[in-house]
């Protein structure tokens, strides 16, 4: 049987603490910059709701899913943010449909790049796209900072250098194709030390970069 956790939520549709998933979830789905964390105890979560966002929020011990390891080429999931880092996600509007990407600066919320909308794209070749557009724009800059990402789909496609969408090829996707197979190019000639990271929604909240569209 899972273990009983508590989820608080400090920044979100009604702030307090929660015993489900899914009444976090509804809590926090569609706002912006939500806040919010599990904990293993009810006393722990009335300690965090009360010492606030600031002093919890980011902090604790992640809980990934245990499928989730650490990968080759520095794929994996992180137990704490890294905030000297950049995080990307995807704005979608209908699966297939328009597709946005932005890559962010974790500690700062600034937009370092960003992308659409592109025609008729789906949200997984949108955030391969997006964390490959993050590896290419760190290493012009030289620089081997983590990147975060909240799409395990995007993350095994870079893993296995390999894209596996479902997307039909036609003149009407032709764009998204075209962006996914440069990327896929990018991946396949070039080296990074750069870590790409499996962003913890469940204890963080929602990654920095979020289109707030959920």
């Amino acid at each position: 049987m899972a273990k009983q956790k508590y989820y608080v939520v400090w920044e979100g549709k009604t702030p307090g603490i929660y015993s489900t998933w899914n009444e976090c979830k509804a809590q926090v789905d569609g706002v912006a910059n939500a806040r919010y964390k599990s904990y293993e105890s009810l006393q722990e979560a009335e300690a965090a709701l009360k010492a606030g966002a600031n002093k919890s929020w980011g902090r604790g011990k992640a809980s990934v899913q245990s499928g989730a390891k650490a990968a080759s080429k520095g794929t994996g999931a992180a137990a704490e943010i890294d905030y000297d880092s950049i995080s990307v996600d995807v704005g979608t509007r209908g699966n297939p449909g328009p597709v946005e990407y932005k890559g962010v600066d974790t500690r700062t919320g600034e937009i370092l790049f960003y992308v659409g909308p592109i025609e008729n794209g789906t949200n997984n070749l949108g955030e391969f796209i997006a964390i490959v557009h993050g590896l290419a724009y760190l290493k012009k800059l030289g620089s081997n900072k983590t990147i975060y990402t909240d799409s395990r789909t995007a993350l095994s496609w870079l893993k296995n250098r390999k894209i596996a969408s479902t997307l039909v090829r036609s003149p009407a996707t032709a764009k998204i194709w075209e962006m996914a197979d440069r990327a896929l190019q990018w991946v396949n000639t070039n080296t990074y030390e750069n870590k790409v990271v499996k962003w913890n929604t469940e204890e963080w909240g929602e990654i920095r970069a979020d289109f707030g569209r959920k």
